[in-house]
């Protein structure tokens, strides 16, 4: 009995013992592992990235030296890395510089948003940058990138070559010496001797920022494009290749088979055809010899029509003459002739004559307006008044709206002044109610005729025949001796009067029916009757000089 009491109790201490050992056991090891996890480092985002052979046909381990330890894989090899895959024929990991180097047939897929291929890889792990050669193709679904040298960054989505590359979008096709692509925006930045080709446009610059998503190109430096139509060279803006809408800054220069134009700013609208020119714009009409100068000016290339202001000046120019035209608002359009109307326009002068036959069948006749503050300005001579309209059908000026036209010494005004011209001369003027003509004879001397209606005649742009209506028609005219020493003041009426120039000067006057007239002596001219009634002469308002109407 003593014996089995005494082994029951060393069987109980033994167990206790086991306990206490295991207990200690537990605990050290909780220490140790809670001890460990507090010193080491939380792993840094790229060092969870593990490169893993997924497949391989062969696979083999080769020691560098005692820490290094090279894998080669090779045949249908597929390696992957977070959300990247790698394909390729044949490659080799070094996992203690976490590199892979890959041959043949390569194929990266980023996330399923990119993919690139090329013949030979160098994939900088920590770095998440890949070095590819030969046959490089890196796509996104928007656009292409070939060339034989890239070095694309998985990281930030930034690829880079430098020795020569082409996008692909679409139907364009982008060339360069230098490239940067970036994978976020979609944005591409070329560099030396870019080439842009589209189906509508060749473009050719130094730099280039193209958007393969937007299909926007923006210029930052000198560019030419070319067109099926125009010309065009700019410093700065932007194209868009999908809607056409294109901005250009800095100064931009377009050329077309008809027109052709300058400005600090221009924006076009090729669904509308319209150009607007902002900023010390010109424009030229090469067809019908046209020159137009302002602030804003705009062009409607399908209606072949122009809408000029702020300080707008148009330039007529013939041969070695031009008439200038200034305005608040200039505008030039077209008025086209169907089969339906008749095909002859016969222009005739009032008293019966034939002056001018014009064919308007088929054809287009270009008309020009002008509106408020109009002044024209010629060497033979010069025009003001409020608006203004023109046609190439009879080279015919219509003025309106106090309207007043100077020949050398010779004013005319009226209502409403018709202004014939050939040749940038004028050939004929007309005058429609309370048409006055002033001839200055010196300082204090002016032959004035007036009545409801003048109808004049120019010889080389010089006046030289004008008939007065009225009822009555009136005149003063001071004669002279053959001396030409002035022998007094004629005031006389009729119902007609003819008047005659001679170089230049009011030569003589010729009363048809209901004559009356008085002859002062020089000395005995009354005051009161030296001006007929509305008498003004309005020098004060004639352009001196065509420089006055840029100002």
């Amino acid at each position: 009995m003593q014996f089995a009491g005494t082994f029951k109790t060393e069987v109980l201490r033994l167990i206790h013992t086991i306990r206490f050992l295991l207990l200690a056991f537990i605990l050290g090891q909780g220490l140790q592992a809670a001890a460990q996890q507090v010193m080491l480092p939380a792993p840094s985002a790229d060092s969870i990235r593990i490169i893993t052979i997924k497949q391989s046909r062969t696979l083999r381990q080769r020691n560098i030296d005692s820490v290094t330890m090279i894998e080669t894989v090779a045949g249908s090899v597929i390696i992957t890395e977070g959300l990247t895959t790698f394909y390729c024929d044949s490659a080799t990991i070094n996992r203690k510089t976490n590199i892979v180097e890959a041959f043949g047939n390569i194929h990266i897929n980023d996330n399923d948003s990119i993919h690139t291929y090329a013949q030979y890889l160098k994939y900088i792990g920590g770095e998440r940058v890949a070095y590819l050669k030969k046959n490089v193709k890196l796509t996104d679904k928007k656009g292409t990138l070939l060339t034989d040298d890239l070095e694309y960054n998985l990281r930030t989505g930034i690829a880079t070559y430098k020795n020569g590359g082409r996008i692909l979008n679409d139907k364009t096709v982008l060339t360069s010496r230098e490239g940067v692509y970036y994978a976020d925006t979609k944005d591409v930045y070329f560099k030396k001797n870019v080439h842009l080709k589209d189906p509508k446009y060749d473009i050719t610059t130094d730099s280039l920022l193209y958007n393969l998503k937007t299909s926007v190109a923006t210029f930052i430096t000198q560019t030419h494009i070319v067109s099926k139509d125009a010309t065009i060279d700019t410093r700065s803006g932007t194209y868009n290749l999908k809607t056409g809408e294109a901005f250009f800054f800095n100064r931009t220069f377009f050329k077309d088979s008809t027109h052709s134009g300058v400005a600090d700013n221009i924006a076009y609208d090729e669904k509308t055809h319209t150009i607007q020119m902002e900023g010390n714009a010109k424009l030229v009409d090469s067809v019908n010899r046209v020159i137009v100068l302002g602030n804003l000016i705009f062009l409607n290339k399908e209606q072949n029509s122009f809408l000029a202001t702020r300080k707008s000046v148009m330039v007529l120019y013939r041969d070695n003459d031009s008439t200038y035209i200034t305005a608040d608002t200039l505008f030039s359009g077209l008025r086209k002739y169907d089969t339906l109307e008749r095909r002859t326009v016969t222009i005739t002068d009032t008293l019966g004559n034939k002056v001018r036959s014009v064919n308007t069948a088929d054809s287009s006749i270009r008309y020009f307006l002008a509106f408020h503050h109009v002044r024209i300005f010629n060497d033979s001579l010069q025009a003001v008044s409020d608006s203004l309209h023109y046609s190439t059908a009879d080279s015919t000026f219509k003025l309106f709206g106090e309207p007043v036209v100077w020949n050398d010494k010779t004013q005319v005004t009226g209502d409403t002044i018709y202004l014939y011209t050939e040749q940038q001369k004028a050939k004929r003027i007309y005058v429609f109610y309370n048409g006055m003509i002033i001839n200055k004879a010196n300082a204090a001397m002016y032959n004035q005729i007036g009545g409801r209606t003048l109808n004049g005649y120019f010889v080389n742009g010089t006046i030289d025949y004008v008939r007065v209506k009225g009822t009555p028609a009136e005149s003063i005219f001071y004669p002279q001796d053959d001396d030409s020493a002035y022998i007094g003041m004629n005031r006389s009426s009729g119902d007609l009067i003819d008047i005659y120039f001679v170089k230049k000067e009011l030569n003589k006057v010729k009363f048809v029916n209901k004559v009356d007239g008085v002859l002062y002596p020089a000395k005995q001219i009354p005051g009161d009757l030296k001006y007929l009634k509305n008498f003004k002469w309005l020098d004060s308002r004639r352009p001196k000089n065509k420089l006055e109407l840029f100002e």
